[in-house]
């Protein structure tokens, strides 16, 4: 605290931030993102003939459909009908060019479109205009390893491929007819405590067999929220939610074939495949002669991919993948080439991530498809006829940021390397259905989006679909952000960041510093495209960090080691490591930065972020409180035993061991000495909130000072991208403002006061 004070009395003092400037701030978003034209968001095809994006027009967004034989385009659909549509389906009322979802698919023949608003699936009708929400399918799961018994499965009967036969579950076991006739059960020994899974049927191509998973139920852990201020009603409510944390039981599934005709389930050890964490649904050969599924294993450092024969019952492990580490589980990709002969798989077991043909007999690696220090990060096509894929990666292009992804295709030998994209930029590829076209939208953070519509073949220009126009931005005063490359903790790894600068930046002066981080090991977050504008949710982006800079900060953004896009090892510091955050190299980085520009006050450093970020702005102030002041935490999970079993036990392993508490905010409020605030809704669906009244409480018993905002009703993104926003954002520029450039923010109750909205 001393420290910090004379740090504050040591520096020239900054113009007061007046009620206007935050105003100004807290509009930025909305004042400049209608200011672009042509902006192309990444497009999709529909049919060969025809694809479709969004673009930014006067006063909004329009979606446009480019005719591939003629050039023509036209509108998507009728937007104003389909505002006035949504808009009495959902009881609001919607701008026609800003319309609540950023892309959408084409349904029913293109007779209808569906979309996500509120975190729910929408539909459409092109017809007459009317608007629903798209019913549920199947029963929901916690996570996806444990299935909500308390909703009913999608029990319909499952016909045969000859439209024969039908299977359903009848009394927890598998029961089949023919159609129209008496059903007869082919397994006794179903139970609610041992079920069969309707939803998990599935017929073999010769409609002589199926499969189907037979499931332990995992424990139902439920969350219990009390909303307290709910819309219908004035007494508070109690929301549940199934929630299963990291140790829990998860669903054990054993798969089961059904030889029908027999009328008896094959037995299959399940040796291969024990203590799973998932199974993946289950596939029948063409050949009708065997399934297969991949498996992984709870603690995520094992994974096979599993074919079991339909004749015998007998498995066998078709590819396996292991790790010292973890398997990174959203990296996940596999085709089978020929019925199996062959398997397409991806795996970074050299220590990138590539591509790998197998042999799908012996389980042999018969070529590794793409090799060298880059990464793959999805394959976009594969053509079993020409034995070719289309693939992006990042890190290939010397001199060029190792983020940016470009697109490329090649062969399952390895040969015929071919790059579709060569613009110095990142690159977003929609390719054809039958892959003659593709469209490449490519950008940087100060380069606007170009879309051009290409042929694979010769990578000849087609089209120019779009050309940006920001002429009226930069007018208002728009510039990019600086990227600033520094060595990491190794002294070898470039490290890479943004630097946000006011708008009225005087090289004269001294900034406090703030970073906005997000850390999850999931992903890379430093952004790479050039559109700025959006909402602060999963890592603020470029405009929050204007609008806060705006204030008299300088605002920056850092990938340090643990995160996703480059190296296996860059990743694998993540593991057991959560508290790390890629600190050290964040550190680094800032002293460089400060050593190249005397403006940059790497002694008045404050943090902020949301989720996974609000943690590490708690774990900043933690575990360094030397260099880290000030933090503002969003919606954090303080404690990872607190939080969902999938995200925390792909990084913190199986079973739950030191390293959770390791990275346990509460564990360790004791080491506060910064100023913290927390931001947290009391209906967070994605992190407990409980985590943070557990974080608060042990801070209260470590005597240690705190400030706390609970937002009634609201949920994970609130203050960021739901909910009060504004009032969510004040409340972090004030914070930031008083405890680390030493002003007082504006009085805003002193304000002229509003009459409030009539009681209930």
């Amino acid at each position: 605290m001393i420290l910090l004070a004379l740090a504050v009395q040591a520096t020239p003092a900054l113009s007061q931030v007046t009620a206007q400037d935050m105003t100004r701030s807290l509009r930025l978003r909305e004042t400049q993102m209608y200011l672009t034209r042509d902006i192309a968001d990444p497009a999709a095809w529909s049919g060969d003939d025809k694809l479709f994006y969004r673009k930014t027009v006067e006063g909004g967004f329009a979606f446009v459909t480019y005719d591939v034989k003629t050039g023509a385009k036209t509108p998507s659909f009728d937007q104003a009908r389909i505002a006035a549509g949504l808009g009495k389906a959902a009881g609001a009322s919607f701008d026609p060019l800003r319309l609540p979802f950023e892309s959408f698919t084409f349904a029913d023949n293109g007779a209808a479109i569906r979309f996500s608003f509120n975190e729910t699936g929408w539909r459409c009708a092109l017809t007459d205009f009317t608007c629903a929400e798209a019913p549920r399918s199947g029963r929901p799961s916690g996570f996806g390893v444990v299935r909500d018994l308390s909703v009913p499965a999608d029990n319909h009967p499952r016909r045969s491929p000859d439209g024969q036969w039908e299977a359903h579950v009848e009394n927890f076991n598998i029961a089949v007819r023919p159609v129209g006739g008496a059903w007869k059960r082919l397994s006794t020994d179903g139970s609610d405590a041992n079920f069969y899974d309707p939803e998990s049927i599935v017929w073999s191509p010769d409609s002589a067999k199926l499969a189907a998973y037979r499931v332990r139920p995992g424990f139902r852990r439920i969350v219990t929220r009390v909303e307290a201020r709910p819309a219908d009603q004035v007494q508070p409510k109690l929301q549940t939610q199934l929630y299963p944390k990291p140790g829990d039981a998860v669903d054990i599934e054993q798969p089961v074939i059904f030889q029908v005709a027999e009328g008896k389930p094959l037995s299959t050890p399940s040796d291969l495949f024990a203590n799973p964490y998932d199974l993946s649904k289950l596939e029948w050969r063409k050949d009708s002669a065997t399934v297969s599924f991949i498996y992984e294993q709870r603690g995520h450092q094992l994974a096979r991919v599993i074919e079991i024969d339909a004749k015998t019952g007998a498995p066998r492990a078709v590819v396996t993948e292991t790790a010292k580490t973890f398997i990174n589980e959203g990296r996940r990709f596999r085709q089978d080439i020929d019925n199996g002969r062959e398997v397409l798989w991806m795996s970074e077991r050299d220590g990138w991530n590539h591509l790998y043909l197998f042999d799908g007999k012996t389980g042999a690696v018969k070529t590794q498809i793409t090799k060298g220090p880059w990464v793959v990060r999805q394959v976009l096509k594969v053509d079993e006829a020409k034995r070719q894929i289309y693939f992006a990666a990042s890190g290939m292009v010397a001199g060029q940021d190792p983020y940016f992804q470009h697109v490329y295709r090649i062969g399952f030998d390895g040969k015929g390397l071919t790059a579709l994209t060569t613009a110095d930029a990142y690159h977003d590829v929609a390719l054809s259905p039958d892959a003659s076209l593709y469209v490449d939208t490519y950008s940087r953070i100060d380069l606007p989006p170009v879309s051009e519509l290409r042929r694979t073949s010769d990578l000849g220009l087609v089209a120019t679909l779009e050309k940006p126009d920001i002429s009226q931005l930069v007018a208002a005063g728009f510039k990019p952000p600086e990227p600033f490359v520094a060595k990491g903790r190794d002294g070898k790894t470039d490290i890479y960041g943004l630097i946000v600068r006011p708008r009225n930046f005087d090289p004269t002066r001294r900034y406090p510093v703030i970073e906005n981080i997000y850390a999850g090991p999931h992903a890379s977050f430093v952004p790479k495209t050039w559109w700025p504008f959006g909402y602060h949710a999963g890592g603020d982006k470029v405009v929050g960090m204007q609008s806060l800079a705006d204030l008299g900060f300088i605002v920056v953004q850092i990938d340090g080691m643990g995160t996703l896009n480059r190296s296996k090892a860059f990743h694998d510091v993540a593991w057991k490591n959560l508290a790390d955050s890629g600190f050290p190299d964040r550190i680094l980085w800032h002293k460089a930065v400060a050593a190249k520009y005397p403006w940059y006050d790497v002694n008045r450093v404050g943090i902020y972020g949301g989720s996974a970020g609000g943690q590490s702005t708690a774990l900043a102030l933690l575990y360094h409180p030397e260099f880290y002041k000030v933090g503002v935490a969003f919606a954090g999970c303080y404690d990872n035993r607190m939080d969902k079993i999938s995200w925390n036990e792909q990084w913190l392993g199986w079973p739950v061991d030191q390293s959770y508490s390791a990275a346990s905010a509460i564990d360790n409020a004791w080491r506060l000495q910064g100023k913290l605030l927390m931001i947290v809704g009391e209906q967070d669906k994605n992190v407990d909130p409980a985590s943070t009244l557990q974080f608060a409480d042990a801070l209260i018993k470590a005597d240690k000072e705190f400030d706390l905002l609970v937002v009634p009703g609201e949920g994970h993104s609130v203050g960021r991208s739901t909910g009060p926003i504004d009032y969510g954002q004040r409340k972090e520029f004030e914070f930031f403002l008083r405890h680390l450039a030493g002003q007082e923010p504006p009085n805003w109750n002193a304000r002229a006061m509003v009459t409030p909205v009539a009681a209930r």
